[in-house]
């Protein structure tokens, strides 16, 4: 019992952590390369439940829409690493976008990097006295979503996949 309780506060505190690290992961292919690439990214994306928002081959960026972080009971999905991860999109909303872009380095190679941005869900809550003294708490004013950083387990899995697709 102390052991499953020590899992869930280390768990619960792990909302806390801020990932700042805004340092895309990167992989660097030929630019003959490119077309099969953005196909893969874009398969990738697909097969991880991420639906596309956006395609711009001109500006070279492919994104996706937000999509809410798998918590435990969600093994099939891959979007939340790792077991902290997954009790965190359990115990709190989670929300995750991709960003996957093709940059033209000086060598004529391509720079295709991932980003993975991460959001979490603040919903305001207000106390109100009711007449028999008990507080009801109500949500009056919707809520918001604040960013997170990034998500570098994820953001390194999918380059992964976009490298080694098959």
């Amino acid at each position: 019992m102390a052991a499953a309780a020590l899992l869930l506060v280390s768990g619960c505190a792990s909302p806390l952590v801020n990932h700042t690290n805004s340092q895309p992961r990167m992989l660097q292919i030929p630019a003959t390369q490119q077309d099969l690439m953005w196909e893969r990214a874009v398969s990738v994306l697909h097969d991880n439940h991420f639906s596309i928002a956006r395609e711009s081959k001109i500006e070279g960026i492919i994104e996706s829409d937000y999509r809410a972080g798998s918590g435990l009971f969600e093994p099939w999905h891959r979007d939340s690493i790792g077991y902290a991860s997954r009790v965190e999109s359990t115990l709190q909303s989670i929300r995750r976008r991709v960003l996957v872009t093709f940059q033209q380095s000086s060598d004529g190679q391509i720079l295709v990097s991932v980003r993975v941005e991460k959001e979490v869900e603040d919903v305001p809550v207000d106390n109100e006295l009711q007449a028999n003294g008990v507080i009801s708490e109500t949500d009056s004013s919707g809520s918001r979503w604040l960013p997170r950083g990034t998500d570098p387990l994820l953001e390194a899995w999918l380059l992964e996949q976009i490298r080694d697709f098959r």
